[in-house]
């Protein structure tokens, strides 16, 4: 499976942007599909992620209230709604697919395919 993210850019505080993350090869049915970012010095985290059993939600404390994940599953796309962006935002966003247990689910080490990433970046 191959996963295409993008939607990235260059976008003042308080603005908003929305990820798209496509996979082609095989169907997100069924699997799980997770956010990630990674700052330049920083070490990768988790930021949301959709699982595969429900549709169950998880966001990582940083972005509640202010990032959405949602699934279409019709264009086997994902995407990650992001409002109210802060400096502290910008990162190389990654998306991922795999079948972590929903306790697990903020760990991308469970996670099987990795999109190549979109840079976020986000001016004061």
């Amino acid at each position: 499976v191959q996963l295409q993210a993008s939607g990235g850019g260059l976008v003042q505080a308080g603005g908003s942007l929305r990820l798209s993350c496509a996979a082609s090869g095989r169907s997100f049915r069924n699997w799980s599909v997770g956010w990630f970012r990674q700052a330049p010095g920083k070490e990768r985290e988790f930021v949301a992620a959709i699982h595969w059993s429900g549709g169950t939600t998880r966001y990582a404390d940083s972005v509640k209230g202010r990032f959405t994940i949602s699934s279409d599953n019709a264009k086997n796309t994902v995407y990650l709604q992001m409002n109210s962006l802060e400096p502290e935002d910008t990162a190389v966003y990654y998306c991922a697919t795999g079948r972590p247990v929903l306790s697990a689910i903020d760990q991308w080490g469970l996670y099987r395919y990795w999109g190549q990433g979109t840079q976020v970046t986000v001016s004061s």
